[in-house]
């Protein structure tokens, strides 16, 4: 799949793991949004999950190939979310294990996003890649082992939010 970032550049280059994914040539940035092409959108604000359901079938074209994801501020996010064209659904329950949010629910940084997203998908192969260049990358993965388990085993939006409703009973 393809992957690509809204990019604003209002982060710490040095720690922005979208830029680091670009420069890998595992993603490529768009500095405006109509350069955005469209795909699955990684939107916090969407009405529905991100499931199996939505992994690209034949005939799906391009669209469907692609995951979208945003890195930019939390006051311009939704406002960016909803102008970029496309499918878009919103990530479960997950925790970060990136040296910034560690062990915060739902504060994923962009490789994080992408890589959690790719797994549902049945993508783990690929998710497994683009965190292999980060010295934390294995802890989101070991630290999400059964919430992505079980989403990527979901049918549809509908039993990933049951399962995401698992996790934060729990919490």
């Amino acid at each position: 799949m393809e992957l690509h970032v809204r990019y604003e550049g209002d982060d710490d280059p040095d720690k922005c793991s979208a830029r680091k994914l670009a420069r890998m040539d595992e993603a490529e940035l768009h500095r405006a949004t109509r350069s955005t092409p469209p795909g699955i959108v990684l939107n916090p604000f969407a009405d529905q999950a991100l499931s199996p359901a939505d992994r690209p079938g034949p005939g799906d074209g391009a669209r469907h190939s692609r995951v979208v994801a945003l890195d930019c501020s939390w006051e311009t996010a939704e406002r960016e979310a909803f102008d970029l064209e496309g499918i878009h659904r919103s990530l479960p329950f997950l925790v970060a294990g990136n040296p910034v949010n560690f062990g915060t629910p739902f504060q994923l940084n962009t490789v994080e996003a992408f890589a959690g997203a790719l797994a549902i998908l049945g993508e783990r192969e690929h998710a497994e890649r683009i965190l292999s260049s980060f010295s934390w990358g294995h802890t989101f993965l070991e630290l999400n082992e059964e919430p992505l388990r079980r989403y990527a085993d979901c049918e549809d939006s509908s039993d990933v939010i049951a399962v995401q409703d698992d996790y934060l009973a729990e919490e």
